[in-house]
């Protein structure tokens, strides 16, 4: 029997997975409840903003994937917020800015995070209001034990919130200081906007009632405090771009893999890499040291189309089809050798050229990586973990959630004063160059990292999965579905695994920069792996022996009888429960 830090959860009444232990014990007790999946997930989404407030919150963006027991498909919830009305690329050229920046209010986009799972509770879901936003009023008003990270996250930020916001001092800094870990955060200011949210949830239905929830949120007494405090700071949102917005049911992007349907979200989210890296994959062995290099080009490459073609489809015309084409995929999986490549290679699907973005390459300037494999001068960037959450929930009706909710973070802008939350900066996601994928156009959506998944088995087997991590998200979500579906790993043996990972492409977030060539690794790897990928030219780095991934999986066993979960023991947060 193969050791894992964990059990694998195997139940048969209903399981539930997230990056935090206080949101997964929230949604089992919904399901202990009668609510269903998306009752539960619902419920503990909107704990995770209290309980990881550096890693997401109200005023940022999630990504759902739902699926009821008779869908053959999930459905995407889009909860990915859109750039606001005056945000063009001039606006930022005249501030003389080439990259949109990370921190401050410019960044912002519409906080599409409580749009999304209210969508899903009043479409999907059986509770009210009230009783989503129960949990999450309690932990507000009584205080939740602050895990070390958040502690961390809000000692960084200390002398900025005292120096330049002091609405998020008082919000955070409510002793005069940082807490330490374990020590309770109360907030009764997000407390108090969350429980005027339940009372003017008034309606005849409850779907009435969540409807008036929404309007309250983007249209009502939210949206006019945003208003109010946007009016005396350089921000380009305001009241008309939340009132304009409305979150949107989609259609996945699906791809057959050893027999399973793997279901991802469009492209206005990274998603579809994942996709393409397994059609690159496809008849090849991904054992030993030769599997993890494969794995690694063949990132590499989906990552490269990501910048060339990637952005929101109703502004740009994403060629998915042929970056799924079997044709395409063997041209692009000859070119993965036994060296490793330095090189941005996107490919011409339907025989288009590809354009890709300026970035920095770690002192090489601004610019495309150039063609040789140089190493890069710069001191290496540090795991890509990602400030974001992820969450898995499966019922025993065969009901499943994958969301990844992030943004609205406490480090990305200042708290909106009388709210309790501050907004994304998910914005700075977008290029402020003409004519790309994912250039900054008003009304679109940034091409976001938040991107859950869902398989399906031609068992009936549903997994739902996924992994807080930036750019790095695809890429954890590889390995653990390569570990169990070529591997033949349980769910909690194939999170355990030593995990890689390569910051080859540009990355998402400011100051949008790329190392090619160097290849984060545990140093759980056995020491022949290691040698291997760095003949092969891999610069490898070690990034000790549990740090890279915070992988979450719920499961509906095929014949109905179990359900099934797990969750990394790294940085000893994510939960897995089940009954």
């Amino acid at each position: 029997m193969t050791f894992t830090t964990r059990p694998e959860i195997v139940g048969t009444f209903g399981a539930v997975a997230s990056t935090h232990w206080i949101a997964s014990a929230v949604a089992m007790s919904v399901l202990e409840r009668g609510g269903n999946a998306f009752d539960a997930a619902a419920s503990a989404g909107f704990v995770l903003h209290v309980v990881e407030p550096h890693m997401n919150g109200i005023g940022g963006d999630a990504v759902i994937m739902v699926q009821r027991r008779d869908d053959v498909v999930p459905t995407v919830v889009c909860g990915q917020g859109c750039a606001p009305a005056r945000a063009t690329i001039r606006e930022f050229e005249t501030r003389g800015l080439d990259r949109i920046p990370a921190e401050g209010l410019l960044a912002a986009v519409v906080p599409g995070a409580f749009g999304a799972w209210m969508s899903m509770l009043r479409d999907y879901g059986t509770i009210t209001v009230g009783d989503a936003l129960a949990p999450a009023i309690d932990y507000a008003r009584r205080g939740v034990p602050l895990h070390e990270g958040a502690a961390d996250s809000i000692a960084r930020s200390a002398p900025k919130f005292n120096d330049r916001w002091p609405s998020s001092a008082e919000e955070f800094l409510p002793k005069g200081r940082p807490l330490r870990a374990n020590e309770l955060l109360r907030r009764p200011r997000y407390a108090d906007m969350l429980q005027r949210l339940v009372r003017e949830a008034a309606g005849v239905t409850r779907e009435s009632q969540i409807d008036a929830a929404i309007d309250a949120f983007y249209r009502g007494f939210v949206a006019d405090d945003i208003g109010k405090f946007l009016a005396h700071e350089d921000a380009l949102i305001g009241p008309d771009d939340m009132a304009a917005w409305s979150p949107t049911y989609e259609s996945p992007i699906t791809h057959a893999y050893r027999g399973w349907t793997v279901c991802k979200a469009p492209t206005w989210t990274q998603g579809p890499v994942l996709l393409q890296a397994l059609a690159l994959l496809e008849g090849l062995t991904l054992s030993g040291s030769d599997g993890t290099h494969l794995m690694v080009e063949a990132m590499k490459l989906a990552f490269a189309d990501r910048e060339a073609w990637y952005g929101d489809p109703a502004f740009f015309d994403v060629p998915m089809s042929d970056l799924l084409d079997g044709d395409y995929n063997a041209s692009r999986r000859a070119l993965i050798g036994e060296v490793a490549s330095g090189q941005l290679r996107p490919g011409s699907p339907g025989g288009r050229v590809p354009v890709v973005p300026r970035y920095d390459t770690g002192g090489r300037g601004s610019e495309p990586l150039a063609a040789a494999n140089a190493a890069i001068a710069a001191a290496p960037s540090p795991a890509r973990e990602g400030a974001t959450c992820h969450l898995d929930v499966v019922d025993r009706w065969g009901n499943i959630v994958a969301a990844t909710p992030s943004g609205g973070w406490l480090t990305s802008s200042p708290v909106i004063p009388g709210l309790g939350f501050p907004l994304g900066t998910r914005g700075q996601m977008f290029w402020l160059q003409e004519g790309l994928a994912s250039s900054l156009r008003p009304g679109a959506r940034p091409r976001t990292t938040l991107t859950p998944s869902v398989a399906l088995s031609p068992d009936g087997t549903r997994m739902a999965f996924g992994t807080p991590g930036g750019d790095s998200q695809d890429q954890w979500s590889l390995q653990f579905f390569v570990n169990v579906v070529d591997r033949g790993m349980n769910l909690q043996a194939a999170i355990d695994a030593p995990y890689f990972q390569t910051n080859h492409s540009p990355d998402s977030f400011y100051p949008r920069r790329a190392e090619p060539l160097r290849l984060l690794v545990e140093d759980r790897f056995s020491a022949s792996t290691l040698a291997d990928l760095e003949r092969r030219g891999h610069q490898v780095v070690s990034a000790g022996a549990w740090t890279l991934g915070r992988n979450c999986v719920a499961q509906w066993d095929g014949d109905g009888a179990c359900v099934r979960a797990a969750a990394s023991a790294r940085h000893q947060q994510a939960y897995a429960l089940g009954r």
